[in-house]
């Protein structure tokens, strides 16, 4: 018997791609808003996260062994211009369905972020003080707090992924190929660094944590700490494109843009330690990626 799992913020590119990854293994719902998906072999519903009772009602009628709350404002620039909206979605809705999580005992996945710190720091790790420096990260900040007092045994996942995106939201592995296969050039940042991972490790890595019951932070993301520049040529590299199209660009000269963190990586140390082996390296990832575009997934999540 499959077990039935919940996905809210259902037509994102973080969900869908967790959808398509586990919908073999799980019956999975996604959890949509206002704009309509239909991604095969999955249900979806419109689920109101403003309302506690509302929430109850779709919860209790759904029974889902597992919740993952991928809902987000995530524009850095969006958040900044509207704090209050900002607020609205990734603390208040995250309030809402971790609190009636809590009331109904289903287990609870939030998908938080990288953004949390200054910036002066590499490699952090799940117990270092966080320092927001933006609106979007302080909101992040706020739902894990929010979320691990309301239900304690909640797991928080601390990550940044790439994957296949939709005709309607592209993600950044999207944007470097697509530039790239149309011979245009693209600017990428060299002094922004993180640790990406691909969606289907990043899932697979977060079932194994929900099997085991864990809870707490956990950093998800990939072995590597890269810049955005090298993270670029890699892809270039790997679906054999023409890497002298990217150019070498740096936030630094982009002073319009809100203030962001340039070292965003994180170590994975424990999760690596947790589940006795490691998350892969970008090389092992972007494979996996050309793979999937082989295999017709990207396909049917650009038709979308």
């Amino acid at each position: 018997m499959k077990e039935n799992i919940l996905i809210t913020g259902g037509s994102g590119l973080l969900a869908l791609n967790w959808a398509a990854t586990v919908r073999e293994k799980f019956n999975i719902t996604l959890g949509l808003h206002d704009r309509k998906v239909n991604l095969k072999d999955t249900k979806s519903i419109i689920l109101n996260l403003d309302s506690k009772e509302a929430l109850t009602q779709a919860l209790e009628a759904l029974q889902p062994q597992l919740v993952i709350h991928t809902t987000g404002l995530t524009n850095i620039e969006k958040c900044e211009a509207n704090p209050t909206l900002a607020k609205y979605i990734n603390v208040d809705l995250t309030k809402n369905l971790a609190t009636v999580c809590a009331m109904l005992n289903i287990p609870m996945v939030y998908i938080s972020t990288d953004h949390l710190f200054s910036g002066n720091e590499c490699l952090i790790e799940e117990d270092f003080p966080v320092s927001p420096m933006n609106v979007y990260a302080k909101t992040k900040a706020e739902a894990e707090v929010y979320v691990q007092n309301a239900y304690p045994e909640v797991l928080i996942i601390r990550t940044n992924f790439y994957a296949w995106g939709t005709s309607y939201r592209h993600s950044f592995s999207d944007m470097v190929i697509n530039h790239l296969r149309a011979g245009k050039k693209i600017s990428l940042f060299k002094d922004i660094y993180y640790t990406p991972i691909l969606v289907e490790p990043l899932v697979d890595t977060v079932h194994e944590l929900v099997q085991r019951k864990a809870s707490g932070i956990f950093n998800v993301v990939g072995d590597d700490r890269i810049s955005k520049y090298d993270f670029g040529l890699k892809l270039a590299r790997e679906f054999n494109l023409d890497n002298s199209l990217i150019d070498e660009g740096k936030i630094i000269n982009r002073p319009s843009l809100a203030n962001r963190p340039h070292d965003m990586s994180l170590s994975n140390q424990k999760v690596s330690n947790y589940l006795a082996r490691k998350m892969g390296g970008l090389d092992q990832h972007i494979l996996k990626l050309k793979a999937q575009e082989a295999s017709g997934i990207a396909k049917e999540l650009q038709a979308l």
